[in-house]
């Protein structure tokens, strides 16, 4: 088993390349080993294009060599006709009778299928190595085909004293008050390059005016999602403009304006707010969801239980009076410093 666990390690070494540019697919990596040798080995790169095992395979130079070879793969081959062949198939089809697999595939049109149709043409399957490290790897992928929602990660910043905001009044100048430092800002933009939306309430729209983009880092710019009940937020905003996608969650819709790249879905503000949200974006299939405020958002989420991720920033900032904090019952399971900032990375008790 210490030799599987060797080579689904290095699966999913190879498949967090893909991070940020898989989805709606899974990230993950796949080897080819003979004699404890690793013959040949790929990832996948983007929806659309070849699987790693197809990768892995296609890099093996002497295709004789796989039938006395082991395939390892970090998530079960897929067994369906996609937008690329079934890969479960493709494994059969080169005579590889060895398969060894990190965890199985949450998406119903695969769960078990590639498993049993590898069984059923003579392979030598084992199943569950390194299983909670491969589930991590995939976690956006997992908790949206298993809960039926995105992946939902927090995201606010606070001072020394407890506060996310300054107080405001009618006079307070429309912008951020920042709290965290330029590095900290760039890794959350970093985070944004990472997943798949970005949600915000009505008040940060209004205060903030956000752009909610990828600024100073590389990557795709997250879908806004906006929750503005009555069409408070000016036509003119950022988070209206610069032509990235926009869900705008309002129980009205626009009379006779025309808005570029931004679409309205209606949701019932009697009603539990979080969980329509969900049901909207499962709907979008958008796997992934960053939530960065106000408090009364991320509050909402937070007391529906509706959360499995929170980065605090704590900056050296002190704001004396001003906007407290959320509050949430939570572990830390890691801690990064950004010169003064100090990140913590909690999930739920």
């Amino acid at each position: 088993m210490k030799l599987h666990e060797k080579y689904i390690k290095r699966c999913i070494q190879l498949a967090k390349n893909g991070f940020g540019t898989t989805y709606p697919n899974p990230m993950v990596g796949s080897v080819i080993v003979l004699n404890d040798v690793i013959i040949g080995e790929g990832w996948h790169k983007k929806a659309g294009e070849p699987h790693a095992e197809v990768h892995a395979i296609n890099s093996v130079k002497d295709k004789s060599l796989l039938k006395n070879a082991t395939i390892y793969v970090s998530l079960e081959p897929c067994s369906h006709f996609g937008k690329t062949p079934p890969c479960a198939n493709l494994i059969v089809a080169n005579g590889i009778k060895n398969v060894v697999i990190g965890i199985v595939d949450s998406n119903s049109k695969v769960c078990g299928r590639g498993v049993q149709y590898l069984k059923n043409n003579g392979c030598n399957v084992i199943v569950g190595v390194l299983e909670d490290e491969c589930y991590k790897l995939n976690k956006r992928f997992f908790t949206f085909h298993t809960k039926k929602r995105p992946f939902i990660i927090l995201k606010w910043a606070v001072t020394k004293d407890g506060f996310i905001d300054k107080l405001r009044d009618d006079t307070s100048e429309i912008s951020p008050n920042w709290i965290s430092n330029t590095y900290s800002q760039q890794y959350v933009h970093k985070m944004r390059a990472e997943e798949q939306a970005i949600l915000v309430g009505t008040t940060t729209a209004l205060n903030d005016n956000p752009t909610l983009n990828v600024r100073t880092w590389t990557g795709n710019n997250p879908v806004r999602i906006v929750i503005d009940r009555i069409l408070k937020i000016p036509k003119d905003y950022n988070i209206l403009n610069d032509g990235i996608k926009t869900i705008v969650l309002s129980e009205v819709k626009p009379v006779s304006i025309s808005y570029k790249n931004v679409t309205f879905e209606h949701i019932n503000f009697n009603k539990n707010v979080p969980e329509q949200i969900c049901e909207i974006l499962y709907r979008y299939e958008i796997q992934s969801l960053i939530i960065e405020g106000g408090k009364q958002t991320l509050q909402s989420f937070i007391d529906a239980n509706l959360w499995d991720e929170a980065f605090i920033f704590e900056g050296k900032t002190t704001f004396g009076k001003g906007l407290e904090a959320p509050k949430l019952n939570a572990k830390l399971i890691e801690s990064k410093k950004f010169l003064d900032d100090v990140l913590s990375i909690v999930t739920p008790i």
